[in-house]
């Protein structure tokens, strides 16, 4: 196995009283443990450093922001497993969300999965004309579990999240920039320069101020979001182990088409779901009440 310096997947750069978090994992910067754990110490880093006001997070690949989870990692896992590596996704997203410094995303290329859900923890969301969004989980047999069903609907709306995340369609920036996800939309080659402009705009308001300001912002729009977020996640390690779980991750890196299932086993794969009862007898299949 060839050894990767974690600091090299992940670059600081320093643009005035801006940090420039530059994703850099080819191909396509997929969300690999360590590739999170490098992003979790850099904004640690930033945070420290009194010097810095603003934060731009951005990609060093040409194809890409990120293009989700690492779907290797994830194939083989099982509910705890799968619980604890989603909780490390979420706690990345916490972190973002909770920085006393404003957050853009210059967004290009595929933005996808965990990469959307990165994303959307950021304060704001520059695109290029060619950005692609998505949740595309829904076909990997699983759910958002990064906090993509809590913080989606909050920047879309429940009707469009419903849309985006159920049927894991793939979303051009002039749609996303309709419905609210993305701040504005720019050629490629001005990405950086309009990203560094808003936070640079930031940078000369008072700091104490953005940061409260933040915060109260969060506590306005979604005061239960760490409750929320738990649920999400039970939801999604349960999903590791069932046959549409399996079947979906395995079709996606054996790159061939997807064999549809159907609820022939839904009693037994339905057991700790919200939808029957705790308790439930599963041959049952005892409904619960919403």
């Amino acid at each position: 196995m060839v050894e990767v310096n974690p600091e090299s997947l992940v670059r600081l750069e320093r643009q005035e009283r801006t940090a420039v978090l530059w994703l850099d994992h080819p191909p396509v910067n997929v969300l690999s443990r360590p590739v999170l754990d490098s992003l979790s110490e850099r904004l640690n880093e930033v945070e420290r450093d009194t010097e810095l006001r603003a934060i731009v997070l951005a990609s060093a690949s040409e194809r890409a922001f990120a293009a989700g989870a690492d779907i290797r990692e994830m194939a083989p896992m099982g509910p705890s497993e799968a619980r604890a590596h989603g909780g490390r996704g979420q706690a990345i997203t916490r972190q973002i969300e909770r920085l006393p410094l404003p957050v853009i995303a210059a967004v290009h290329g595929v933005c996808y999965g965990g990469g959307c859900e990165i994303a959307l923890a950021c304060d704001s969301i520059v695109a290029s004309e060619d950005a692609m969004f998505g949740q595309p989980e829904i076909n990997l047999g699983v759910m958002p579990g990064w906090g993509g069903t809590r913080r989606l609907p909050r920047r879309i709306g429940l009707g469009r999240a419903r849309n985006w995340i159920l049927t894991g369609r793939p979303v051009p920036a002039s749609e996303a920039l309709t419905a609210g996800l993305v701040y504005r939309v720019v050629p490629r080659p001005e990405l950086l320069h309009a990203s560094l402009a808003i936070a640079k705009e930031l940078s000369s308001k008072s700091p104490v101020a953005l940061a409260a300001a933040k915060y109260a912002l969060l506590n306005a729009i979604d005061a239960g979001v760490d409750e929320g977020l738990a649920y999400e996640l039970d939801l999604w390690a349960r999903l590791f182990g069932t046959p549409g779980q399996k079947e979906g991750m395995r079709a996606f890196l054996e790159k061939r088409p997807l064999v549809e299932s159907g609820r022939t086993d839904w009693d037994s794969v339905s057991t700790g779901f919200p939808w029957v009862e705790p308790g439930a007898d599963s041959a049952g299949g005892k409904r619960k009440k919403i």
